[in-house]
């Protein structure tokens, strides 16, 4: 008990002073460990569909996208732009709370993940897949074509000039200054994500313990059998539908006033498919091994990216090696190399379900 106190405290000391640490060699590292928080906030919320429900879900970046243009519409001067009426009542445009657009873009991609989940009840593997591919690219291409003929969404040059998140009088989209450090405004949103991404993990823990999330696993290992049993699969789907979609609301507003701007190009299906591979690769339906494999997908590539720029590839070899490419081949690589050595991922969940060990009769 003493010694997982120990680690505990240790690890909580790691993460406050791990972002001042990686300030003093610049701004990009601590950047990058807020978008490993925030690909966290997307595993976890992945977790409980493909992990503790076992429905495969290609689409999930939709919601990402759902929870981020709602916070761009209500937080910057899109709408006013676009309507005259909201421009009368609102001469700069909507400019809501963070903390009141999350709980509304939680509901509204819960909402959203309900509605995808109805249509696919009976359908199970790639043809799941295949449908909550379909539904992702729906809504990237809707939002990408929503600038006319009334401009809502601004097409593909996306939402600009959003708000950053504030608490009190604390603005964590400018630098600021505790007992004499300097704190950049990308290590106060590394404080805000990790708090977010605590009380995710604390959620999902309690789920994961809970009569739906044991109901949840079972439909996972066998759903003839869960039904069997007197499980209420229709509705459990759903709800495992609409849980993993509210973290993924929450994850978009989160991204839309980290970055100030949104995108449709922010995601495409490549998004998707890496916050599954995150899933799978950490272990699936195993929280600490989520969260394992989130940030190394997600700090995996900027790294690389930033050796690239450091070495200077394209000049060492004359333009015959492009960074980018060779950045995605090690990646693809890797990825390989960890699924055929820990083909459960890199921390798999403890096996659950085993027969006991028979007792051996002592012959005298």
């Amino acid at each position: 008990m003493k010694n997982k106190l120990a680690v505990f405290l240790f690890a909580a000391l790691a993460l406050v002073v791990l972002p001042f640490m990686a300030q003093y060699a610049g701004n990009f590292w601590v950047r990058m460990l807020d978008f490993a928080l925030l690909y966290v906030l997307l595993s976890l919320g992945l977790n409980i569909v493909v992990g503790y429900a076992g429905l495969l879900d290609l689409g999930y970046v939709a919601f990402y996208a759902v929870g981020a243009y709602i916070f761009g519409l209500l937080a910057s001067p899109q709408l006013a732009d676009a309507f005259p009426g909201i421009a009368a009542m609102f001469p700069k445009g909507i400019h809501l709370s963070v903390w009141l657009v999350i709980p509304l873009g939680a509901a509204v991609a819960g909402l959203a993940g309900m509605l995808l989940g109805a249509p696919t009840l009976k359908l199970r593997g790639d043809y799941l897949a295949i449908v909550t591919l379909g539904f992702g690219e729906i809504i990237r291409v809707f939002v990408n074509n929503l600038d006319r003929p009334v401009n809502i969404t601004n097409g593909p040059k996306g939402i600009q000039q959003i708000d950053s998140a504030r608490l009190f009088s604390i603005d964590f989209g400018r630098p600021g200054e505790l007992f004499g450090f300097d704190i950049s405004s990308v290590t106060k949103y590394y404080y805000l994500l990790l708090g977010l991404v605590i009380v995710s993990v604390l959620i999902c823990y309690r789920l994961e313990r809970s009569r739906v999330g044991r109901a949840w696993m079972a439909i996972r290992e066998d759903e003839i059998a869960a039904k069997a049993m007197g499980i209420n699969t229709r509705n459990l789907k759903l709800l495992a539908f609409g849980m993993g979609a509210t973290f993924g609301g929450v994850s978009g507003v989160m991204f839309a006033t980290f970055q100030n701007f949104v995108s449709p190009e922010s995601f495409s299906l490549q998004e998707s498919v890496m916050i599954v591979a995150m899933v799978v690769l950490g272990g699936i339906g195993h929280i600490p091994g989520v969260v394992l494999g989130a940030m190394l997908l997600a700090a995996l590539p900027e790294a690389l990216r930033w050796v690239a720029g450091e070495l200077d590839l394209q000049r060492l070899t004359d333009g015959r090696l492009d960074a980018a490419i060779l950045r995605q081949l090690l990646i693809a690589l890797a990825m390989i190399a960890i699924m055929l050595a820990r083909p459960r991922g890199l921390w798999p969940s403890p096996e659950h379900g085993k027969a006991a060990a028979s007792p051996t009769n002592n012959k005298n």
